[in-house]
């Protein structure tokens, strides 16, 4: 079941996406060789802590972190580890904040330090595709139309998009209806209504889309071991089209 949320749940939650928002402006200036996703993973904690908030992922599934940190090969739910980050990586961090029972979720790829042409590329398509994909989230239209823009744009540029990991519903739980594959065909699944908040997350990759899971099953990676990139908002379905509640670009 699709759950509509009110006008007063999504203000509540856009507050909840400022936060995000502010705090993955934070860690992009922290962004260097030599720091490490555990770094950011404390920072995240102190963070949410001092604003009132807390970290949703924590417990979900058993879940330890407050932050998943997914670096090169690794697609998603990667840990924060020690493991400083070196010039030419990049690192995915993704988190979900709780502020006053309301959440919001957003996932940002990063550069450590100078990265090669195709890193480059491959960031700048996955956050081109988000926006693709918001573009068509609008009344009347359907799932299928997000997933379609996206994947002919990212499979226009070389790449392939994720299909073991999509984006869903969001509200007081982490994970609602509707599913939101980052591919697919136009017309097709639920449609879009006033009311709904979802999360549009395209994971894209530099060789095939296909994934394995790692010992810990949670992390999943590339099957080729060529890197992958993602980039996330929360977006709230208005009559007068998509508000990112997400919107690094409008943090004070």
């Amino acid at each position: 079941m699709i759950v509509l949320k009110s006008k007063r749940e999504i203000e509540a939650m856009h507050e909840a996406g400022k936060l995000l928002a502010s705090c993955h402006r934070e860690i992009a200036k922290m962004i260097k060789p030599g720091i490490s996703s555990w770094d950011i993973e404390m920072f995240v904690r102190e963070y949410l802590e001092k604003h009132g908030a807390t970290p949703e992922q924590i417990g979900y599934r058993g879940y330890e972190y407050a932050t998943c940190a997914s670096i090169n090969d690794e697609i998603c739910h990667g840990f924060p580890r020690k493991t400083p980050l070196k010039n030419g990586d990049i690192v995915t961090i993704d988190m979900v904040v709780n502020l006053k029972g309301a959440l919001a979720d957003s996932a940002w790829t990063y550069a450590v330090g100078e990265v090669s042409e195709e890193n480059k590329k491959l960031m700048e398509v996955t956050k081109n595709a988000l926006y693709k994909g918001i573009e068509q989230a609008k009344v009347g239209n359907r799932i299928g139309d997000i997933g379609h823009a996206i994947q002919t744009y990212v499979e226009g540029e070389g790449f392939s998009v994720v299909r073991d990991f999509i984006g869903h519903g969001i509200g007081p739980s982490m994970h609602e209806k509707p599913d939101v594959p980052h591919f697919g065909l136009p017309g097709k699944g639920p449609r879009l209504r006033e009311g709904m908040v979802i999360t549009i997350e395209p994971m894209v990759n530099v060789g095939t889309y296909f994934s394995k899971m790692d010992p810990n099953g949670w992390t999943a990676r590339t099957v080729d071991g060529k890197n992958s990139a993602q980039y996330e908002h929360t977006i709230a379905i208005t009559k007068d089209g998509p508000i990112i509640l997400t919107d690094q670009d409008n943090v004070e």
